[in-house]
């Protein structure tokens, strides 16, 4: 399983909007092959940062199959006018869990 870290950088004054935004796309990557799970994560320290992070089955399920497609168009549209720059997205694999 991978998952997809997206750092997303918004204006903070429209943070509950950008929330709620990004809550109404969760059909659109539900429905995405190869996408198992999403959750949004606001980091405390830095008003309007966030971290979307995204379970795929594989890389390639995310960067050509859901980018590729109406869905991801749909996503954006949705959440890209929130975005004050472009998010930066890693891939990462968990190689150990220790409890």
């Amino acid at each position: 399983m991978i998952t997809e870290i997206a750092t997303l950088r918004i204006d903070p004054l429209k943070a509950e909007a950008f929330e709620a935004a990004v809550a109404s796309a969760k059909p659109y990557f539900q429905t995405s092959p190869g996408c198992h799970g999403m959750a949004l994560d606001k980091v405390i320290e830095t008003p309007g940062l966030y971290h979307l992070r995204v379970l795929w089955e594989t890389v390639e399920a995310h960067e050509v199959t859901f980018r590729g497609s109406d869905n991801f168009q749909q996503w954006r549209a949705l959440a890209g006018p929130f975005f004050v720059s472009a998010p930066d997205i890693v891939h990462t694999e968990t190689v150990a869990t220790f409890f």
